[in-house]
């Protein structure tokens, strides 16, 4: 009779991270997430979340949340295609639709699911994706579910796409060309006009995740595809309401034959029980403060530049960020999880990422500021991370 222990090798494995220096141990969020919350016992300025717009605990999110439940209860039960389908889910997604300036939009239970879910639906082995390389884990699993043919271009390649794509010209199946409308680690923003202009010229579908620059980019936080002025021209438009929308959920925006064939081929949605009703209260009343509140954006911006100067002034690598996602780039990954864990300890929280989340050499400090952040949370903020880079030789 063996005695060994079958899941042996991921307590090796761990292990193996801890001596690395790349073990992370999750933090406990123990109050509201805001510009300055509390983990482990610890008030920290924070910049790890993603609550651009600071609507995590705003107070009509909260009493919409509260309304629903007492009238509608905790859950609805079922997943959407048997009796989870609820008025509320029906007027979320007709209000995201209408704000995206699409014909039609389905909720997903998350951003990730809809990203997956979405590329395995309506592609096959027959067909051929053109990704950019550094799109999300999401859209990477979709392709791979969808075995379609993959084929990847160097970031923010248009030229090596064109190519690719043109290469494509006469062969079989349908092509989807698919990129980040921001990327969600070096906060850069993916060329969609000139991917716009290859997938028409091409006859590919165009797709993009704008999860990083919905409530971000665009009027009234519209998105890529409005920033760019593309309406029309964009085939699949993915979403997420964990961002800035500051509760729980992803989307697919697009023509109502693409939502409806989703309805009926996308394995989250047909296999996974629809929001609770208080989620979807809560998204559409922050879609009522996106519309009526534009200065939340205008915030955003103002203090993004702004921290962006303060970390520039101190000589630290952001990269090519052009967004609230402000990278510090430090080199290695048991550097970068050190220095994190440094400012946690002078009062400021801010993520270390390494490999294989990033390129080898490319681990990095991820900053996000939020429209709630006031400048002098972003001063000592910026005060913290020079001080710290300092004394660990990141800073000369």
């Amino acid at each position: 009779m063996t005695t060994a222990k079958p899941l042996s090798y991921l307590s090796e494995q761990l292990e193996t991270w801890r001596k690395a220096g790349s073990y992370q141990r999750l933090r406990v969020l123990e109050s509201p997430c805001e510009p300055i919350s509390r983990f482990d016992g610890r008030e920290v300025i924070n910049l790890a979340s993603n609550n651009y717009l600071g609507l995590a605990d705003h107070p009509k999110l909260i009493e919409a949340e509260v309304e629903a439940a007492k009238k509608y209860g905790a859950g609805s039960g079922a997943v959407r295609t048997i009796s989870g389908t609820m008025g509320i889910h029906l007027q979320l997604e007709e209000r995201i639709a209408d704000f995206k300036q699409t014909e039609a939009c389905v909720v997903f239970q998350s951003g990730f699911a809809a990203n997956s879910g979405t590329v395995a639906a309506i592609l096959g082995p027959e067909d051929h994706i053109i990704s950019d390389a550094l799109n999300h884990a999401s859209i990477i699993d979709g392709c791979r579910l969808s075995r379609a043919k993959i084929h990847v271009f160097p970031h923010n390649d248009t030229a090596r796409a064109a190519e690719i794509v043109k290469g494509l010209d006469g062969t079989s199946g349908h092509k989807l060309l698919i990129t980040d409308g921001v990327f969600s680690m070096d906060g850069d923003i993916g060329p969609l006009p000139a991917l716009v202009e290859i997938a028409e010229r091409h006859g590919a579908i165009m797709m993009i995740d704008d999860a990083h620059s919905s409530g971000v980019l665009g009027r009234n936080g519209r998105g890529t595809v409005d920033h760019f002025g593309l309406h029309g021209r964009v085939d699949v438009q993915v979403g997420t309401l964990s961002k800035a929308i500051g509760v729980l959920g992803g989307y697919v925006c697009g023509s109502r034959d693409l939502i409806e064939f989703l309805y009926h081929r996308a394995r989250p949605f047909l296999f996974s029980t629809s929001h609770p009703p208080a989620v979807a209260a809560a998204c559409l009343a922050a879609f009522d403060i996106l519309e009526r509140e534009p200065e939340r954006v205008e915030k955003l911006w103002d203090n993004t530049r702004y921290f962006k100067s303060l970390l520039a002034s101190s000589g630290f690598d952001t990269g090519d960020s052009e967004t609230p996602i402000t990278p510090i780039i430090v080199g290695e990954a048991k550097t970068a999880h050190a220095y994190s864990g440094a400012l946690f300890e002078e009062g400021l929280f801010a993520t270390g990422i390494g490999f294989p989340t990033v390129p080898e050499g490319k681990a990095r400090i991820r900053t996000i500021v939020t429209a709630t952040h006031t400048r002098e949370m972003l001063e000592r903020a910026a005060e913290i991370l020079a001080i710290v880079a300092k004394k660990m030789g990141i800073l000369t």
